[in-house]
């Protein structure tokens, strides 16, 4: 083709080009690369621990654990039993399949004083209606580390997130997905 004519299908071609490169997978896929395998980062800080919540996402389930101060510090794993920080006592979850959480961060500011309400072995969320998530118990708080027991249907993959804000709060955010 020769001519103007040729300048007219150029930029048609180009922007039917550019179209196909921005449509977005489909929004209803939950495929995750995530996986069941142990996760653990951070290191032992002193942010205390001071409120856990949960929430449903189209994909997962969610519980987030609130820090005063920077917390990055975690070790999440699949466990046949979930266990008490320092006492090692065996704590009922309800669920399929048992996550121990340990956060490398304590239940208690420099001055001893307890920062999260909760006693040990007390299920901490009303997890009814939750696709995903079944149970979650304190596990207690020992020698600056403290533990959760975190129930699931069944071993699905999760992922763990370190978020910082707002303001000085830091956040430890587990996130369990609702299929493979």
């Amino acid at each position: 083709m020769r001519g103007p004519a040729r300048w007219l299908i150029l930029p048609a071609l180009v922007a039917t080009m550019m179209v196909v490169a921005v449509v977005p997978a489909r929004a209803d896929s939950c495929a995750v690369p995530w996986g069941s395998a142990a996760k653990q980062a951070g290191s032992l800080r002193t942010a205390p621990l001071v409120a856990t919540r949960t929430g449903r996402h189209a994909c997962f389930d969610r519980v987030v654990f609130e820090f005063r101060g920077a917390a990055t510090g975690y070790r999440v794993s699949y466990v046949d039993t979930v266990v008490a920080e320092g006492s090692g006592r065996p704590l009922p979850v309800a669920g399929g399949a048992k996550l121990q959480i340990q956060l490398l961060d304590p239940a208690y500011d420099v001055q001893g004083h307890a920062t999260y309400p909760y006693r040990v072995g007390q299920h901490v969320a009303d997890l009814s209606g939750y696709r995903t998530l079944r149970d979650l118990v304190y596990g207690g708080t020992f020698e600056g580390y403290t533990g959760f027991g975190l129930g699931a249907r069944a071993r699905l993959p999760f992922r763990v997130l370190v978020l910082t804000g707002p303001g000085s709060y830091s956040r430890i955010v587990v996130d369990v997905a609702h299929q493979w």
